[in-house]
């Protein structure tokens, strides 16, 4: 793969909510609607993708043919370009976020934490305080300065932070990095998701924010291999959860630095692209979403902050965030309760990280190909809710091997439950807000509302509950119950007010009538919501 350094060159392309003329339109009869040009033709024929008009004629065949290629082509380069970072960030925070959970076995509790549980949870709610606090300043901070740059200062600080955990030797200095690495994760989880809305439209994206999500799938597989690799190290002087954060933290000091200089920051400056193909991703983006350019716009901030919606959808994913949480601060310890030692505990958490890989790149490409959020949202919540009821009622305790087998599955829909719903809430987030300040906060409101369950669950599990963890059990089955409802009240609610629009305003506008989402938002006469 090719990598491209990142400075400053001249836009050639529409921005502040103008679109280019379609790429390479030469054919077709067209009427002005708005400022841009509209194809008409006495017999028309609907775009199987859904985004165009065009005329039955040999040259409309010929050009939408070779229009279909070049953006085949200009996806595979961004992909090639852009996805390899974010699935590197992410799994390097995922693991620095959560080898907590393996160190834990591996004598940090005992030797750090005066073998206490109140600390121990008292150290996973540390990254949520601070994650919480700094998420929308970290999220409006990539829309307000090169992303590259504000996305590696927040790495910088999560692996300086990660490394450094090696070096506490009571719980506050634990405490104290635990707090770092949420305000460098800050600065990346919500941000990395506004930077591919940047590049890629509505239709592409949850199956790209999938596909960087999954690394955190990937880091929970790669967490429990690593744990169970450093088991084997006998005879060094140094403990085994020090080698662990360090195994984790160094390569992601590296990591920081190479995303300053190769990761592509905007389609307006970055050098990846041609003219040609600055000019084609440009007018793909500005089909449904706007293009403010550099620079927060204050008025898109407080429509977020007054829109109900952005608060519904938040609390759906903090829904989702408690099991995440609970998966990602005790699944060893919960499969460790069902009679496995340590090491066999860190090496069976890897295939449940697996099936949620898999379930999670499945469902958000149907997602992209329906464009349907709401519907794939609720099953999963279905599934969670069914995973919990499973380790709820199943014996935990001297238990045979058919309930063994039980409650492994179940664990496996746990860890689907926890990370599936990620993307598509994201996707269903950014899709809903056409407007980049607008959806940079409501992003940011995703982790500030949405991880406030998260420090709930550092507190769930005790060790003098296990193994059945009852409490636990129960508060996630409720919140898992509670987010099926949300998810399918906003599907109802974005349904029909489509419908309510199209009534209004006499059915969905032309494609590439403008739409004003710069200055109106979600309330743009012609915005259309996803489901």
């Amino acid at each position: 793969m090719a990598v491209v350094s990142e400075a400053e060159s001249r836009p050639a392309t529409p921005s502040h909510g103008h679109r280019a003329l379609p790429f390479g339109d030469t054919t077709g009869e067209k009427l002005v609607h708005g400022d841009l040009p509209i194809e008409t033709s006495t017999t028309r024929h609907m775009d199987p993708e859904k985004d165009s008009t065009w005329a039955p004629s040999e040259p409309g065949l010929t050009h939408r043919a070779e229009r279909v290629k070049a953006e085949r082509r200009l996806l595979l380069k961004l992909d090639f370009a852009i996805l390899p970072f974010a699935v590197l960030l992410y799994l390097s925070a995922y693991l620095d976020r959560g080898n907590l959970a393996n160190a834990r076995l591996q004598g940090l509790e005992g030797q750090v934490l005066n073998g206490s549980d109140t600390n121990y949870s008292i150290a996973l709610s540390c990254f949520f305080i601070t994650y919480i606090t700094f998420s929308i300043p970290g999220t409006l901070l990539a829309k307000k300065m090169n992303p590259s740059i504000s996305i590696s200062a927040g790495a910088l600080i999560w692996s300086i932070a990660a490394t450094c955990q090696a070096a506490a030797f009571n719980p506050a200095g634990l405490y104290v990095c635990r707090l770092f690495v949420g305000i460098g994760e800050a600065m990346f989880g919500q941000a990395m998701a506004l930077h591919l809305s940047f590049w890629y439209t509505k239709k592409d994206l949850a199956k790209r924010v999938g596909l960087f999500i999954s690394a955190g799938s990937l880091a929970g597989a790669f967490g429990g291999l690593i744990a169970y690799g450093v088991t084997s190290i006998t005879g060094s002087p140094m403990p085994q959860y020090k080698i662990l954060f360090l195994i984790e933290g160094l390569p992601s000091f590296v990591l920081a630095i190479a995303v300053a200089l190769f990761m592509p920051s905007r389609p307006e400056k970055s050098r990846l692209l041609n003219e040609e193909e600055r000019t084609l991703v440009l007018t793909r983006l500005n089909r449904d979403i706007s293009s403010e350019g550099q620079g927060i716009d204050w008025n898109g901030v407080i429509r977020c902050l007054v829109d109900p919606k952005t608060y519904v959808v938040s609390i759906a994913y903090s829904c989702m965030n408690l099991t995440l949480g609970s998966v990602g601060g005790f699944l060893p310890t919960i499969i460790k309760g069902l009679g496995k030692s340590n090491a066999d505990a860190q090496l069976f958490t890897v295939p449940p990280y697996i099936v949620a890989l898999v379930v999670m790149l499945l469902l958000t490409t149907f997602s992209d190909w329906r464009q349907a959020r709401g519907i794939p949202v609720a099953c999963i919540f279905i599934i969670g809710v069914i995973g919990w009821a499973v380790l709820l009622n199943i014996p935990a305790a001297n238990i045979t091997s058919t309930q063994f087998s039980a409650r492994y599955f179940a664990c496996c829909l746990i860890v689907t439950a926890g990370y599936t719903n990620i993307p598509l809430i994201i996707a269903w987030q950014a899709g809903n807000c056409p407007s980049e300040s607008q959806r940079a906060t409501s992003l940011g409101m995703l982790n500030s509302i949405g991880q406030c369950l998260s420090v709930l669950a550092a507190f769930l599990f005790p060790t003098h509950e296990g193994p059945q963890y009852i409490k636990g059990c129960t508060v996630n089955i409720a919140f898992q119950a509670l987010g099926f409802f949300l998810a399918i009240f906003m599907t109802i609610w974005y349904r029909w007010e489509n419908r309510r629009r199209d009534r209004i305003e006499g059915g969905c506008p032309p494609v590439g009538a403008h739409i004003d989402v710069v200055t109106k938002y979600d309330l743009a006469p012609g915005f259309r919501y996803t489901p």
